[in-house]
Protein backbone atom coordinates (compact mmCIF):
# COMPACT_ATOMS: atom_id res chain seq x y z
CA UNK A 1 0.00 0.00 0.00
CA UNK A 2 3.00 2.67 1.01
CA UNK A 3 4.68 2.39 -2.46
CA UNK A 4 1.18 3.00 -4.04
CA UNK A 5 0.58 5.85 -2.58
CA UNK A 6 3.82 7.13 -3.95
CA UNK A 7 6.04 7.07 0.01
CA UNK A 8 9.22 5.88 -0.65
CA UNK A 9 11.05 3.34 1.38
CA UNK A 10 12.88 5.67 3.47
CA UNK A 11 10.33 7.76 4.27
CA UNK A 12 8.24 4.40 5.87
CA UNK A 13 11.63 3.57 7.26
CA UNK A 14 11.84 6.37 9.23
CA UNK A 15 8.04 6.82 10.23
CA UNK A 16 8.24 3.11 11.82
CA UNK A 17 11.41 4.28 13.67
CA UNK A 18 9.76 7.15 14.94
CA UNK A 19 6.15 6.41 15.11
CA UNK A 20 6.47 2.59 15.43
CA UNK A 21 4.86 0.14 13.03
CA UNK A 22 0.86 0.70 14.43
CA UNK A 23 1.15 4.45 14.43
CA UNK A 24 2.71 4.42 10.86
CA UNK A 25 0.27 2.41 9.81
CA UNK A 26 -3.26 4.39 11.32
CA UNK A 27 -1.02 7.29 9.34
CA UNK A 28 -1.16 5.53 6.33
CA UNK A 29 -4.55 4.58 6.63
CA UNK A 30 -5.45 8.21 7.44
CA UNK A 31 -3.53 9.13 3.92
CA UNK A 32 -5.25 7.17 1.82
CA UNK A 33 -8.93 7.89 3.70
CA UNK A 34 -7.93 11.53 2.92
CA UNK A 35 -6.23 10.98 -0.54
CA UNK A 36 -7.87 13.90 -2.52
CA UNK A 37 -7.10 16.59 0.27
CA UNK A 38 -3.37 14.76 0.39
CA UNK A 39 -1.04 16.20 -2.71
CA UNK A 40 1.85 14.35 -1.68
CA UNK A 41 1.91 11.41 0.65
CA UNK A 42 5.19 10.80 1.33
CA UNK A 43 5.14 14.47 2.43
CA UNK A 44 3.17 14.49 4.44
CA UNK A 45 4.18 11.18 6.46
CA UNK A 46 7.69 12.48 6.82
CA UNK A 47 5.94 15.99 8.02
CA UNK A 48 4.01 13.83 10.40
CA UNK A 49 7.03 12.09 11.16
CA UNK A 50 9.65 14.91 11.76
CA UNK A 51 6.37 16.52 14.05
CA UNK A 52 6.18 13.59 15.95
CA UNK A 53 10.44 13.00 16.53
CA UNK A 54 10.42 16.71 18.22
CA UNK A 55 7.48 15.62 20.37
CA UNK A 56 5.08 17.81 18.60
CA UNK A 57 2.91 14.77 17.07
CA UNK A 58 -0.61 13.14 18.62
CA UNK A 59 -2.33 10.67 16.89
CA UNK A 60 -5.68 11.60 18.71
CA UNK A 61 -6.15 14.54 15.82
CA UNK A 62 -5.42 12.39 12.98
CA UNK A 63 -7.97 9.76 13.75
CA UNK A 64 -10.60 12.63 15.14
CA UNK A 65 -10.18 13.88 11.16
CA UNK A 66 -10.70 9.66 10.24
CA UNK A 67 -14.01 10.09 12.19
CA UNK A 68 -15.43 13.58 10.88
CA UNK A 69 -14.52 12.88 7.49
CA UNK A 70 -16.71 9.34 7.89
CA UNK A 71 -19.68 11.26 9.75
CA UNK A 72 -19.50 13.70 7.20
CA UNK A 73 -19.66 11.14 4.50
CA UNK A 74 -22.92 9.18 6.17
CA UNK A 75 -24.37 12.90 5.98
CA UNK A 76 -24.26 13.51 2.67
CA UNK A 77 -25.50 9.41 1.66
CA UNK A 78 -28.26 10.52 4.10
CA UNK A 79 -28.95 13.81 2.37
CA UNK A 80 -28.73 11.88 -1.08
CA UNK A 81 -31.21 9.51 -0.04
CA UNK A 82 -33.65 11.67 0.87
Amino acid sequence: MRSALGVSPDAWSQALDVLGEHDAAIVIAAILQRGDEIKSAGGYLRVLTEKARAGEFSLGPVLMALLRGKAAKAARDRKRAG
